[in-house]
């Protein structure tokens, strides 16, 4: 009997606990339903010291969107320190003096060609020398004559004449002479009419030369500051303006960016490839940069807009979506999912996700990223 009354008394006291523990957990859940919630914040997660040491914290910034337009170029020489030097005279070349790519000063001698056009200018000097002679003792004569009355003033007039006329015959053949650089031996010496590189040689020792020759035999360039020609397509010439700065790279300097800007847009389009030429100016100290050298061309602009923008590094792309660590605290890391307006080098454009003056993390985020979200 006491048996029975015991079990009855256990069942109903059974009963009761799980009626008390539902009540509980109803009780909890409904609690919970109404607490306001922090997505993807683990309140558990602490950064340890060591940790805090290998992260960055980057702010959000509003900033100008900045785009880019990447072109194909070659590197030439301005046009306006480009010099091809032409034989005033044909004849023999006895002497060349200089290679291609040879630096020359203004004045320096470059080659030397034997020319009976020459000696024909030389025979003229000495014509002039004669009559300019026979000017001054036919002036000395008259003068004399007149002074004895012996002929009239016209006389010593005329003499005058000649011999002003002698005179500016053989200034006319010395000041030929000293342009072609002819001497005494009937030889032209052609020179370098400016400073520069020899970037094209057409003459050789022992080449004769045609006096109605139309080729120049060297062109002379100045390289200390240089262009880059550069072909825009034709859906990107609106976004093309003059000063814009420009980016230039070559195969030959890897990792090197030479700075230059947007000098002259060339308004005609090839009717072949259908693109325009732009010009880039930029210096060229120690010529490293060469003529006829390919270059890639980075022309950078604004878009006149403002966008909340991170460092790229800080962005986590993980199964098809970008992600940040948004920082509170050491103790308060979110996860949170970012749209990308567009990628830029060291700098992402969010178009959606992040505000203005919130911390991200921007090293070492992945850890932190994993240990949040496994």
């Amino acid at each position: 009997m006491k048996n029975s009354v015991f079990w009855l008394e256990l069942n109903y006291i059974g009963k009761r606990m799980k009626l008390i523990y539902a009540a509980v957990i109803t009780v909890l859940a409904f609690g919970s339903c109404n607490k306001p919630q922090t997505e993807n914040v683990n309140e558990k997660f602490s950064i340890s010291d060591t940790m805090m040491k290998r992260i960055e914290l980057s702010e959000v910034k509003n900033i100008q969107v900045m785009n880019q337009l990447r072109l194909i170029g070659k590197v030439t020489p301005d046009e306006n320190k480009v010099i091809e030097v032409y034989p005033l005279v044909g004849g023999n070349v006895i002497e060349v003096k200089v290679e291609l790519g040879d630096y020359v000063q203004k004045g320096e001698i470059l080659a030397t060609i034997r020319s009976s056009e020459a000696a024909d200018f030389e025979r003229q000097l000495v014509d002039a020398q004669s009559d300019l002679l026979m000017a001054e003792k036919n002036l000395n004569v008259a003068q004399d004559l007149y002074e004895g009355k012996l002929n009239s003033e016209r006389e010593v007039l005329a003499a005058k004449k000649e011999k002003a006329k002698a005179e500016a015959e053989l200034n006319r053949i010395k000041e030929v002479l000293t342009i072609y650089g002819i001497n005494t031996h009937s030889e032209y010496v052609v020179k370098a009419p400016i400073s520069g590189f020899i970037v094209e040689k057409k003459i050789n020792r022992d080449m004769q030369l045609r006096s109605d020759n139309s080729d120049n035999i060297f062109t002379i360039s100045q390289i200390n500051d240089i262009w880059v020609l550069a072909n825009v397509n034709e859906t990107d010439i609106s976004k093309i303006k003059e000063d814009f700065d420009a980016d230039i790279e070559t195969i030959s300097y890897r990792g090197d960016i030479f700075k230059g800007k947007v000098d002259k847009i060339y308004n005609v389009l090839d009717p072949d490839t259908k693109t325009m030429k732009i010009r880039i100016k930029l210096d060229n100290p120690g010529y490293r940069l060469k003529p006829e050298m390919n270059a890639t061309v980075t022309v950078n602009f604004s878009e006149n807009e403002k966008m909340a923008s991170v460092p790229s590094s800080a962005v986590i792309f993980d199964k098809s979506k970008n992600y940040v660590m948004i920082f509170y605290n050491r103790d308060s890391i979110e996860t949170r999912e970012v749209e990308l307006y567009r990628v830029l080098n060291d700098r992402t454009y969010i178009s959606q996700g992040v505000r203005e003056g919130e911390k991200v993390i921007s090293k070492n985020q992945l850890l932190i990223y994993d240990a949040l979200n496994d």
